[in-house]
């Protein structure tokens, strides 16, 4: 876990950058039902603007709310590191997908046209980007992601 707002901002970038790019691609595949090189241009067109987006939405609103939440009902200070990445890892997925799934449902409309389609599409989403967003932040990005901030970042370098 970050040590100070320095460390928390550089492992945001990282974090939010592998999530962002996985749920890009796996929005267009849904979309385009299956895997292609057109899937990978796509998501990854979409994706600066996207990650832009995730970044504001973590950093300035999702992260201090989860946190807030983990901390005041999940985890106490005298519990595991596990077990406090695992909550917080939890409690920021959940509103990350509710606001991207919203996202992408209007990014959708900007490309068709159907502006009356949001609402549905947004309710379409959620399920969608819950079901391959929690095991990929909990097995993959978060592990991962963790190992090249440390590895690059040794805990007491990164100066406040």
């Amino acid at each position: 876990m970050p040590q100070n707002k320095r460390e928390s901002l550089i492992y945001t970038v990282l974090m939010c950058f592998t999530m962002v790019l996985w749920m890009s691609f796996y929005n267009v595949a849904l979309q385009q039902g299956g895997v292609s090189l057109s899937v990978l241009t796509a998501g990854w067109l979409g994706f600066p603007f996207a990650y832009v987006f995730a970044m504001c939405c973590d950093w300035f609103l999702v992260s201090k709310l989860a946190k807030g939440f983990a901390f005041r009902f999940l985890v106490k200070p005298q519990d595991s590191g596990l077990k406090k990445v695992l909550c917080v890892s939890c409690c920021m997925v959940v509103p990350m997908v509710l606001i991207m799934s919203l996202y992408g449902a209007c990014e959708g409309a900007v490309h068709t046209g159907a502006w009356g389609s949001i609402p549905r599409q947004w309710l379409i989403n959620i399920p969608r980007n819950f079901i391959m967003a929690l095991p990929f932040q909990l097995l993959i990005a978060g592990p991962l992601v963790r190992k090249v901030f440390r590895a690059a970042f040794p805990e007491g370098k990164v100066l406040p």
